[in-house]
């Protein structure tokens, strides 16, 4: 069996794509894992108390265990009346043959 000149481009592209995903899916599967992380910080029962530092530098702790490019000035936290609501906000970068893709996340959590 031949495969003709469509069939090659086909494969091609689905290549292309399978490569894709496959570069970019291990960045998406940290971010959830950093979500659940966000989500736990801001539950904890201690956090109100501790402070916003405190909650920052456990969210970039967890972050950098994770591999991801989080700062201090990525987090921001707003504590008032007991509740507390931690944002991050950060851009990984894939670089990629004659092309970067930036990667935009922003998890959140809070009670």
């Amino acid at each position: 069996m031949r495969l003709g000149i469509r069939q090659w481009v086909a494969l091609v592209l689905l290549g292309v794509f399978v490569a894709l995903v496959a570069a970019l899916l291990p960045y998406f599967v940290r971010n959830l894992r950093f979500q659940r992380a966000v989500e736990e910080i801001a539950r904890s029962p201690e956090i109100t108390t501790l402070g916003p530092a405190h909650a920052r530098a456990q969210v970039v702790e967890q972050a950098a265990r994770l591999g991801l490019p989080v700062a201090v000035s990525d987090v921001q936290v707003e504590a008032a009346g007991g509740s507390v609501q931690i944002s991050v906000r950060y851009v990984v970068e894939v670089a990629w043959p004659g092309y970067t893709v930036k990667l935009h996340f922003a998890p959140s959590g809070g009670r």
